[in-house]
């Protein structure tokens, strides 16, 4: 008989993606669901949060299948780093513009690890920013302004 194996990290990350999902499932039933051919404004949040309850039953159901790592110290350092840069880029887009918003967005997000140096994430910012900016203005020739008012002389 095989002993029962719990990986506590999976799990707690399974348990959190089936509330979330519930919660968020239980709030678009307030909306009109409608069918698959006539969405309503509640059909899409209600399709996502089921994929996410499903996804976090597969979760923990590999949980239970693994025994996982003790679970370590909060890396409090990267949480706060990576959700800094997407509240940056939301709140300067506007006024810097999508080039430098952009690039100070990738360089607060790559400060999250301590083993990044200040020129490999000057190349990496760098880079990132003149890939996006030929997908997103080039390409799919979205109206960005590349240098916004803030920056404009």
């Amino acid at each position: 008989m095989r002993s029962i194996t719990f990986d506590r990290a999976n799990g707690l990350c399974g348990l959190i993606f089936v509330l979330a999902g519930a919660f968020f499932a239980i709030q678009s039933l307030r909306l009109q669901i409608g069918t698959a051919f006539r969405m309503g404004p509640g059909y899409f949040p209600l399709v996502l949060a089921l994929i996410l309850i499903a996804l976090g039953a597969v979760i923990l159901f590999h949980a239970t299948r693994v025994e996982g790592e003790p679970i370590g110290k909060l890396a409090w350092r990267g949480m706060a780093f990576i959700l800094v840069a997407p509240i940056f880029f939301g709140l300067t887009l506007r006024g810097l513009g999508f080039v430098p918003a952009l690039f100070g967005t990738a360089l607060i997000a790559g400060s999250a690890s301590t083993r990044l140096r200040l020129v490999p994430a000057l190349i990496l910012a760098a880079a990132l920013t003149l890939f996006t900016t030929l997908v997103f203005v080039r390409a799919l020739e979205l109206p960005f302004r590349l240098i916004g008012p803030w920056l404009s002389f």
